[in-house]
């Protein structure tokens, strides 16, 4: 492979249907997207089953320090009262984290033995699903459809209509309300998506030209960038998460 055609055939998918078409289905997003899900829930499910009283060790400590970390911040961010916001905030960051980090595996790995069990040398894997924007919108548009819903079942009907055309300029603008409103809540969704996409996108393509330089640089820059991208994949997950709190939490304001 040209430069050219290895940085392409390293951003490419594994795709069903036409590329590039609206109803093509991302493969590897897919199947790494719920492979790192079922390894969430297993790893969880596994420590819950045995929990002991006595001073945690092992998974259960690991388990108890990340419900911990995200039960704190939803009590410094979330002002209401919800039964949902907690777990779906654990849910966001475990994830999120897992789709993150399997980016730090070796880079041509997984690619190449996809291509020897298909018999296809030109078959496409990338492993890494939040640098697919299909995977980041799924994700930011499920946590709006969240505030809409909450915003109509703490506000009423009624008093969602009037967050929604009488803020912040009163009745006599009620168009200009009304757009200005429809584009704060669309910047929510469009915003946690493209974050959490342009920065692994942008780290996925450093990997990608590091992979072409020569083996005792690769070793160097390679090593330094996995150390700074896991700082960055901590931060991204974190991000998310916290948002999607705030969001929800201004949601659940009604007065």
């Amino acid at each position: 492979m040209t430069a050219s055609e290895y940085i392409k055939h390293h951003l490419g998918h594994m795709t069903l249907g036409e590329k590039g078409s609206f109803w093509s289905i991302h493969l590897d997003t897919m199947f790494f997207s719920i492979l790192l899900g079922a390894v969430f829930l297993f790893i969880f499910y596994r420590a819950a089953k045995r929990v002991t009283t006595g001073v945690p060790t092992g998974m259960q400590n690991f388990v108890e320090i990340m419900v911990e970390f995200v039960d704190q911040q939803v009590k410094d961010s979330f002002h209401g009262r919800s039964k949902v916001i907690a777990p779906l905030a654990l849910t966001l960051f475990v994830w999120i984290f897992l789709m993150n980090i399997v980016k730090l595996l070796p880079y041509d790995l997984l690619p190449r033995i996809a291509q020897i069990v298909s018999g296809n040398p030109d078959i496409y894997l990338r492993i890494n699903p939040t640098s697919d924007v299909n995977a980041t919108l799924g994700m930011s548009i499920a946590v709006f459809f969240l505030i809409i819903f909450y915003s109509i079942y703490i506000k009423g009907a009624g008093g969602f209509a009037k967050e929604m055309f009488l803020k912040p300029f009163g009745v006599w603008f009620l168009p200009f309300n009304f757009v200005l409103k429809v584009v704060e809540e669309i910047a929510k969704p469009v915003s946690l998506a493209l974050r959490l996409f342009g920065n692994m996108y942008a780290g996925g393509l450093i990997f990608t030209l590091i992979a072409l330089l020569p083996w005792w640089i690769q070793w160097t820059l390679g090593l330094s960038w996995s150390l700074f991208k896991l700082l960055i994949i901590t931060l991204q997950a974190f991000i998310f998460m916290v948002l999607t709190i705030v969001y929800l939490s201004m949601a659940h304001e009604d007065h």
